[in-house]
């Protein structure tokens, strides 16, 4: 495999790219070796996925240059980038869901026969890499059916099975089980084994370094700095993204003066899905779900926000029964919820932050059928100050927005609608330390604001420092209550299994 002078696999020279109002990269430096991982680490906003995008093709930069294996490229598209041997994994999941597992492995490059498009040979790829993967998946199921950590293992399979030298993964973690993670860890070494480049963003320091084997840090566009992971510790590169210590506040929990019960729920089962599942969540109170990958957490709380259809069950609100059965319904009850996947049910990319901020709040800010823009400007104003979100105005579009920066306007969409309960399914997930941080001040805030909590995470340090009781499932069920004096690591993964607790 060729090199650049430098021995470099890929590299990027003074790249440099502005929006309106901001400048995401100025002048930035980067090169992978082959045979390595390099871990690209900084916080939301700093610049990483926006460099990663450059590579990719998906933006133009301003300034800069690349090469690939020491040859000036110029890549005005993914379909460029993977001709230079380079693909990407997105944070973002980007797939269409009316596409079958098979289709999907093969997008933008679909095997011809004779003129034709060889499904039999589609199909029997799909089922041996599915086979291989361990994974009881139909090649022609579609992939609306699946869950968001199926869809990202795909992403992440069909990215390896078509070999590129440079494999970009961006949170490629983000939202698989543990079992599924050890196998993408396995599936990197073997490719860093075979001299293939990795460049792996995380936020996760465990993950970067279990695999880096350089980590260059990026903050506010500029490299703050490269080094090999064995001369840097997982203590100094945080202090580098974030320009402070954050060791000593990781988990910011007051306690709070705990009030009555503001939701409980009785025996709420759905076909397949989950079966009597019963809790509540107390004014000033957070409350965690906790359990693996498919235990049916997420499918709960939809039901409760009148996502999905209820089989059977009670939900009180404030001691008063009540039929969410509409998101709508929901918020006029005074329930919000945070969706796990931000990008799917969360924003709306086209809109200003402004208008995703005040979505759920449209009677509080039109009036005869007129927007009243002064106290539209005025609440989003006070909520985006409150959650120190990055933009460079109102007008923006959030997808122009960071993931940490998309989180807090969604969170200030709920802030805005003043509700009584706020369900978060992964709230800093795809977040950095900084962000998280930010998000776990404003649960802490809203807890003393007299607000109940419900917080879905897959992180058990999160679940353990920020909750005041945790619900664990298993396989559709409830299989513990638990009080902070209770919480481990060890305990919950035990009910989470369904084993014997000890």
């Amino acid at each position: 495999m060729s090199t650049g002078p430098d021995g470099s696999l890929l590299s990027v020279e003074g790249i440099s790219k502005s929006f309106p109002g901001v400048k995401a990269l100025d002048g930035v430096s980067f090169e992978v070796r082959p045979g390595t991982v390099h871990a690209l680490c900084g916080e939301n906003g700093a610049g990483k996925s926006t460099l990663m995008k450059i590579i990719n093709g998906i933006y133009q930069p301003d300034t800069g240059t690349i090469r690939v294996r020491g040859e000036q490229v110029r890549i005005r598209n993914p379909i460029e980038a993977r001709a230079n041997g380079i693909a990407m994994i997105a944070q973002e999941l980007n797939y269409v869901p009316e596409m079958t597992i098979a289709e999907s492995f093969f997008l933008g490059r679909l095997p011809m026969r004779f003129g034709k498009v060889d499904w039999r040979h589609i199909r029997s790829e799909a089922r041996r890499l599915l086979a291989e993967e361990g994974l009881d998946l139909a090649p022609s199921r579609r992939l609306s059916s699946l869950t968001v950590s199926e869809i990202q293992t795909l992403e992440i399979l069909r990215a390896v099975y078509h070999s590129a030298e440079v494999l970009i993964m961006d949170e490629p973690t983000s939202a698989i089980a543990h079992k599924e993670v050890e196998s993408l860890f396995q599936k990197i070494r073997a490719l860093r084994s075979q001299g293939k480049a990795i460049i792996y963003i995380s936020h996760k320091m465990d993950e970067v370094f279990e695999l880096a084997d350089d980590i260059t840090v990026l903050r506010d566009g500029t490299v703050v700095g490269s080094w090999p992971a064995q001369e840097i510790t997982p203590g100094q590169v945080i202090s580098h993204m974030v320009g402070r210590d954050l060791d000593h506040e990781s988990y910011p929990k007051e306690q709070v003066e705990i009030g009555d019960v503001v939701l409980s729920a009785s025996g709420l089962s759905s076909e397949s899905l989950f079966e009597d599942i019963h809790f509540s969540i107390r004014a000033g109170e957070i409350v965690g779900f906790a359990g693996l990958v498919g235990a049916g957490r997420s499918e709960v709380i939809r039901a409760v926000f009148g996502l999905d259809p209820l089989d059977s069950g009670t939900i009180e609100v404030g001691g008063r029964p009540v039929r969410l059965t509409s998101p709508k319904k929901a918020i006029a009850n005074g329930v919000a919820m945070l969706s796990e996947d931000r990008r799917l049910v969360g924003i709306i990319p086209q809109l200003s932050i402004k208008k995703n901020a005040t979505l759920a709040s449209l009677g509080k800010v039109i009036y005869g059928g007129y927007t009243r823009k002064g106290v539209e400007d005025k609440l989003v104003g006070e909520y985006f100050a409150k959650m120190n979100v990055k933009a460079p105005s109102p007008e923006t579009r959030i997808e122009t927005l960071s993931g940490g920066n998309q989180q807090k306007v969604l969170l200030a969409r709920w802030m805005i609608a003043d509700p009584k309960v706020l369900l978060l399914d992964e709230p800093t997930r795809g977040i950095d330390v900084g962000a998280k941080f930010e998000i776990y001040k404003i649960m802490t805030e809203l807890a003393r604001q007299g607000r109940g909590i419900l917080m879905i995470s897959s992180e058990l340090p999160e679940l353990i420092g920020m909750c005041d009781r945790i619900y664990v499932m298993s396989a559709g069920r409830l299989t513990a209550e638990l009080t902070r004096d209770q919480f481990s690591q060890e305990t919950i993964l035990k009910y989470a299994m369904n084993e014997e607790a000890a």
